[in-house]
């Protein structure tokens, strides 16, 4: 009866969409088979790395918790935070053929390096080449339509997409992340000898690679051709190197505005144009002030060593590097429900994928 069924859904169905769905599946379903043993993997590897407080803490691949401070932050461009670490992305559904999705259209990371803080003391953190899970501050769509225009896009976010060339007259979904000052973060990584990092107010662009989820594994091929940049100094593993930040244009905001809009009613759109008028889509770094002064306020620039003999980093031989905003309890509650999902459940769907393939070719 399954069969007739099948082969009636075939006489309706178009040739080439009837073929395509059960081939996918079972490409998926192999696909999350071998994904669900990668999050395995990763459990496993967090749950045998001993949790350590920052003073015990041993040289080599460490589990630490604490609260993010640091003598720096940056400017979050859409909320306006101040953080330690932003990634901004922008979307924009688009048509691709016959189909329409979401199109990255723009992928902004960048960070200063800050510090984990427990009751027995900091550590540097060094966020360079770290796979992120962290809290998601900002997420809006925009569209365009009878109702609605680029005019009610506002106006920080219309300057950030133009600064990326990324046009309003679709629709467009941006997403900010950021690690904020007392965030308490969990980290799996390596703790190593300082290798030239210096902490300082220079911003540095981080790597696009880096994902916000819990789906991808920690030991990956492409990490070996990842870069670690420590600010002044730099080491990298690969053959590129990563550039600071450029410090802010010495334009106030109103003359920035003035320009902006200039720019924006002539149709320039061109990151090039923008910086040569001198509006620099690079973020602002602050000093952080002392504890009395406000409510996300960190210690003092004199409180931190700013030379420290060892970083939380990104290690040379074991790659692992973990940023959450969420504890080592969740973290492995999550990854072990999601692999046990793809280990079974991925069989399960390339099993009925083949099945109705071979059902409708007869070979049962």
């Amino acid at each position: 009866m399954l069969a007739l069924a099948m082969m009636s859904v075939r006489s309706s169905a178009p040739p080439g969409s009837f073929f395509f769905w059960p081939i996918a599946g079972a490409v998926v379903g192999i696909y999350l088979f071998c994904h669900g043993f990668l999050l395995l993997q990763r459990k496993r590897l967090i749950m045998n790395t001993p949790a350590s407080k920052i003073r015990s803490a041993a040289m080599g691949l460490v589990e630490i918790s604490g609260l993010a401070t640091g003598p720096y932050t940056l400017t979050a461009p859409i909320t306006g935070l101040p953080c330690y670490y932003h990634r901004t992305l922008v979307w924009q559904w688009k048509q691709q053929g016959k189909n329409s999705s979401w199109v990255k259209e723009a992928d902004e990371s960048v960070h200063v390096p800050f510090y984990l803080e427990d009751e027995t003391g900091r550590l540097l953190v060094n966020p360079q080449g770290a796979e992120l899970d962290i809290h998601r501050d900002f997420h809006e769509e925009f569209s365009t339509s009878l109702f609605s225009s680029s005019l009610d896009i506002p106006a920080n976010i219309t300057n950030f997409l133009l600064m990326h060339g990324v046009s309003t007259d679709c629709r467009t979904k941006v997403e900010e992340y950021c690690i904020k000052p007392k965030n308490a973060v969990f980290i799996l990584g390596t703790l190593a000898h300082n290798p030239g990092l210096e902490v300082s107010a220079v911003p540095v662009r981080s790597l696009p690679q880096h994902s916000i989820s819990l789906s991808a594994s920690l030991v990956s091929s492409n990490w070996l051709n990842r870069e670690i940049s420590f600010g002044p100094t730099q080491y990298s593993s690969g053959s590129q190197q990563t550039t600071p930040v450029s410090k802010p244009h010495p334009l106030n905001p109103e003359q920035q505005a003035k320009i902006s809009a200039a720019l924006t009613k002539a149709g320039i759109t061109a990151p090039a144009a923008w910086a040569a008028a001198g509006i620099s889509p690079t973020p602002t770094v602050t000093p952080t002030t002392t504890a009395g002064s406000g409510a996300a306020a960190a210690p003092a620039l004199e409180q931190f060593d700013l030379h420290p003999p060892t970083v939380l980093m990104q290690g040379v031989h074991d790659r692992a590097f973990f940023i959450s905003w969420r504890s080592q309890r969740e973290v492995v509650s999550s990854l072990g429900w999601k692999s046990t999902l793809m280990i079974w459940g991925g069989p399960a769907l390339t099993l009925v994928s083949v099945y109705f393939l071979a059902a409708v070719f007869g070979w049962l």
